[in-house]
Parts: structure tokens; C-alpha cells; sequence
């Protein structure tokens, strides 16, 4: 499996914080070729698949929270556990106070598994995972 983690720090409060980066439909307004769909409320329990590619190259990763604790003046935290049939792993959104309480420090981990690729390619991911996610992160936290 790929894994890789992110840390941002940003003006914005732990709420704030929280309210952009678990905005899920905004998702697909900052990922490539992406569009994301919701099911149920969007905390525990709750389907989203995210829909990217083109045409016959498309594919959906389909992903369910199984965690959701908001930040409300501590730690928050959101795990996903991806369930779709190309793409596998999960993810972990921690938004929390940043250095001496100003702003917020953001960290989001993913472990995927895109099947069919050979495990050696791994890094490959996870470095081009990174890449692509810390772009959608900070246009996420910034409102691009």
C-alpha cells in the first residue's frame, strides 16, 4: 500500500478548518476530472463516492466514514475507509489548535492500494498521491 501524510497550518480556526476540508462535494470542485456524490448526512455513516476520469477510463472510489469528531474546541478527527472495487485503503483528516492556539495545523493521512498495480510502484504513488492531495488541500483551506 501507498502511504503518505500531509501537515498544513492555516490562519483559520479548527472549525472553520474542519467545515472546508470535510465539505465533500467541494472535493470534486478541487480534484481533477472529479466530481463527488453524498450519501446520508455526511458524518459516521456516510457513502460518498468520488467519480474521476473520463469517459470509460472513469472509475468510482467509493468511501465510507466510519469516524467523525469535529473539533468543538479539542482535536478533531475523520477516518474513511475506501470500499470500492479500483481503488482501497483509507484516509484521516486531524484538524486541531495550531502553535500557541492561532490558526489551525492540518493533518491528513491516506493509505491506498490501486489494484492491479504491481506493490513495487508504490512509492510512485504515494508520491504522485501527495502531490495531488496537498493541492486539493490547500485550495480546500484557502477557498481557491
Amino acid at each position: 500500500m501507498a502511504l503518505f501524510s500531509l501537515v498544513r497550518t492555516t490562519p483559520l480556526g479548527p472549525d472553520e478548518a474542519w467545515r472546508r476540508l470535510t465539505d465533500w462535494e467541494r472535493h470534486g470542485q478541487v480534484m481533477p476530472l472529479t466530481r463527488v456524490t453524498v450519501s446520508g448526512a455526511g458524518g459516521a455513516g456516510a457513502l460518498l463516492t468520488a467519480r474521476s476520469g473520463v469517459g470509460p477510463l472513469a472509475f468510482d472510489d467509493v468511501m465510507e466514514v466510519v469516524l467523525w469528531q469535529p473539533p468543538r474546541g479539542r482535536r478533531g478527527t475523520c477516518r474513511l475507509v475506501k470500499r470500492g472495487s479500483f481503488v482501497t485503503g483509507w484516509a484521516e483528516i486531524e484538524v486541531g489548535p495550531g502553535e500557541d492556539h492561532a490558526g489551525s495545523r492540518v493533518v491528513w493521512r491516506e493509505e491506498l492500494r490501486v489494484r492491479w498495480l504491481p506493490g513495487a510502484l508504490d512509492p510512485v504513488v504515494a508520491r504522485a498521491a501527495a502531490w495531488l492531495f496537498g493541492r486539493a488541500v490547500d485550495a480546500l483551506l484557502t477557498g481557491r
